[in-house]
């Protein structure tokens, strides 16, 4: 058993379908109800380490096969001592066969299995196994009051797998109740909806036990990872500032000039040799006295095409209307190109930009793409609600529409590129929430992408992981409860 975040390294989450071949695969090799007897051992175990002290434990159980692994986790610690107590929502003629068997034992070892939440005892300790993955409807009646139930105590709640209602594949709760919990024990395998959308807030601290099946052969749906092994490589001794390639930073439309400043000072902390700074506001001040290392060119998207294609640019941050103009030409000539924000909404409202767009992955000239929900919604003719439905899935449909690796924010950012399995980053909380936090990241993906030199798809993904996990982890070794975006670079730097 292990507690999961922060990963040691990158884990292959499977959704529903592949969990439940996989559950199948075991349940054929081993003797029978052999492997829920070892959930139910892990979830004893885990129930011992999170809560050592606590006498007295209600475990509220469904009528399917979560529930069975509640009913066996309650033996095992009936028979340490504990006071357990035992709510089965649910016929015990008519439970899986697994589950059947321990109620059995159960009952058996003199454990009271009540059928009604009327007497709720006063715990130190529930465990949730109400629902287990294959819930697909909002829980209604008593499931629904079972978790009101859980929601309102003041003790620990650990999950058994997921926490009740909640979506395993995409992490949005199945209707309007859905288990909060203090511990999430994901069985067998590693659900990606625990870590993307409102998993993390339902799931609390997430726990894998792969009750002794390996998974290591089988293809995930998604990967959780990403880490700082996809940095570029330590600097030798004889390199110079022009080994670290140039970064422009063509942004900032009036009234939004220091979106522009803090992408070319996280580029410029990322690593980038030289930092050009194209402000789209013709009053734009020509030197940022925080940071004087950075380079004004006002009109750098008009240079040379071969300019244009040897450096890395970082475009729409604070763009506004005024990123209309450099658009096609960027889209036409740069080499690695980074969008950002209005860039964003400016290629959803036009067809001929999202052609450019599309072009650039047959002309080898690779692009990341950095939408938030909404963003990401224009950009797919749909609803900012219907891309958190299935953050995975929308962020794939941005990678092969448009040809490039996504980046799409949010709890779990998704990081998407054409043909690849899409990989959850592990890193950050709320106190990103900020304004200015997100032009900080496109900054950072352009000071990391022009270290690595190559132009390419790969190099993209790389920088685009890369700069989300270090972007997380800043937050996360930060105690702040708000991180102000231009605190946000100097805790980045720190944290490399």
């Amino acid at each position: 058993m292990q507690r999961i975040l922060p990963p040691p390294r990158s884990l292959g989450l499977f959704g529903i379908e592949r969990t439940r071949a996989i559950e199948q695969r075991a349940c054929a090799a081993l003797p029978p109800h052999a492997l829920m007897r070892r959930a139910g051992a892990a979830v004893a175990r885990l129930a011992l380490a999170v809560a050592p002290h606590a006498s007295t434990i209600w475990i509220v159980c469904g009528p399917g096969n979560n529930g069975g692994d509640g009913l066996d986790a309650a033996i095992r610690l009936h028979e340490l001592g504990k006071q357990v107590h035992v709510t089965l929502l649910g016929d015990p003629g008519h439970l899986p066969a697994d589950a059947r068997d321990a109620w059995e034992r159960a009952r058996a070892a003199g454990i009271a299995v009540d059928g009604s939440l009327a007497a709720t005892p006063a715990a130190e300790l529930a465990i949730d196994a109400l629902l287990g993955i294959g819930a697909t409807r909002p829980p209604r009646d008593a499931l629904a009051e079972a978790i009101a139930h859980l929601n309102a105590l003041a003790c620990p709640v650990l999950a058994i797998d997921v926490p009740s209602g909640l979506n395993v594949d995409t992490g949005q709760p199945l209707g309007e109740h859905a288990v909060r919990a203090r511990h999430t024990l994901s069985l067998l395998s590693l659900k990606p909806g625990l870590f993307t959308a409102a998993g993390r807030d339902h799931a609390g601290e997430v726990w894998f036990d792969d009750l002794g099946v390996d998974t290591g052969a089988e293809i995930p749906d998604a990967w959780l990872g990403g880490s700082p092994s996809d940095t570029p490589p330590p600097r030798r001794h004889a390199q110079h500032k022009g080994s670290f390639g140039d970064v422009a930073v063509v942004a900032g439309a009036p009234g939004m000039s220091g979106a522009a400043l803090l992408a070319g000072r996280a580029a410029l902390a990322a690593g980038a040799g030289r930092v050009y700074v194209d402000p789209l506001d013709d009053r734009a001040a020509g030197l940022d006295s925080q940071r004087p290392e950075l380079m004004f060119r006002h009109g750098w998207w008009k240079s040379p095409e071969a300019t244009l294609l040897a450096g890395t640019v970082v475009c729409g941050c604070g763009g506004g209307e005024a990123v209309r103009e450099p658009l096609p030409r960027l889209l036409s000539a740069a080499g690695r190109l980074v969008l950002d924000a209005d860039a964003l909404n400016a290629i959803a409202a036009d067809t001929s930009l999202q052609a450019l767009l599309t072009a650039r992955a047959s002309r080898a000239r690779p692009t990341v793409i950095t939408p938030h929900p909404l963003e990401a919604a224009r950009l797919l003719a749909c609803t900012a609600s219907q891309v958190q439905s299935d953050r995975l899935a929308s962020a794939q449909a941005l990678a092969e529409r448009f040809g490039c690796v996504v980046l799409l924010k949010g709890s779990g950012s998704v990081i998407a590129a054409p043909g690849e399995v899409p990989c959850i980053n592990p890193t950050g909380t709320a106190a990103l929430a900020t304004p200015g936090t997100g032009d900080v990241l496109a900054g950072w993906i352009g000071g990391l992408w022009s270290q690595l030199g190559a132009s390419d798809a790969e190099s993209a993904l790389r920088a685009a992981r890369a700069a989300a996990w270090q972007h997380g982890a800043a937050a996360d070794a930060d105690t702040a409860r708000v991180l102000r975006a231009s605190d946000l670079i100097e805790a980045m730097v720190r944290g490399r």
